[in-house]
């Protein structure tokens, strides 16, 4: 390789960096609108402007709105994914509730941490926004869910698994549970509903506690029904509960 080969890869290195910098200034950018205007629905105009670029200057970044929007989810997804594998990794193997329970408040943390990036990737979808099918969010989206199927799918290997508390399946709900599956290996129809009833039920707990709705409450008596709705979900999935603490 000659001097000037190797300048022009430094160059390009450069480049490559100072765009890469440039595409995370936007993003972080568009979360900061959405967080002070809390709304999910943001303009390029808007971002150009808190910049100090023209409109046009961030299509050299983006394609359009909906492509920074795709790029966002993925990042929430993956930074989702990462705070529910830190926390279950934490667990013992074999301690499948506390597992269950160890991921559910990293869950449950991550959606009061950043309420706004949590509406971004769970709440009302962004007017005019549709995420590509099959695409990056989508695969995001299945590797930070797939750690509630993986304590699942472990519960069944390690023969601990009992049956899940509504073992009846509708045909529909069967057919496309067989057709699209979500983690790892294919779960039965029934143990693929129960943890999408387990995942309905601390979802919508936490969407309540995010937004405020049980600010009545003091936080220990928030953390202590959210530990008895895991308990809760362990049994729809049929699998040991975390224990109770005094």
């Amino acid at each position: 390789m000659t001097s000037g080969e190797l300048s022009d890869e430094k160059l390009l290195t450069r480049r490559e960096r100072t765009r890469a910098a440039t595409v995370e200034e936007i993003k972080q950018t568009a979360l900061s609108l959405m967080r002070e205007s809390s709304t999910t629905d943001i303009r390029f105009a808007d971002i150009a402007r808190a910049m100090g670029l023209t409109a046009p200057a961030l299509y050299r970044y983006f394609a359009d709105r909906d492509e920074l929007l795709t790029a966002m989810i993925v990042d929430a997804f993956v930074d989702l994914g990462a705070a529910l594998a830190r926390a279950v990794a934490e667990v013992p193997d074999d301690d499948l509730g506390n597992r269950l329970l160890a991921g559910a408040q990293a869950y449950r943390q991550w959606a009061k941490g950043d309420p706004q990036r949590f509406a971004l990737v769970f709440g009302i979808p962004v007017p005019g926004y549709s995420a590509p099918e099959e695409g990056p969010t989508e695969e995001a989206a299945k590797s930070a869910m797939s750690n509630l199927g993986d304590i699942v799918q472990d519960a069944m290997r390690r023969g601990v698994a009992g049956a899940p508390l509504v073992s009846d399946v509708g045909p529909a709900l069967a057919k496309r549970m067989l057709e699209k599956q979500w983690a790892g290996d294919p779960l039965p129809p029934v143990n693929h509903q129960s943890m999408l009833h387990a995942w309905s039920a601390l979802h919508g707990f936490v969407c309540l506690d995010a937004y405020g709705q049980f600010d009545w409450f003091d936080e220990q008596a928030r953390d202590e029904l959210f530990t008895g709705l895991v308990r809760l979900a362990a049994l729809a999935l049929g699998i040991p509960a975390p224990p109770v603490r005094p």
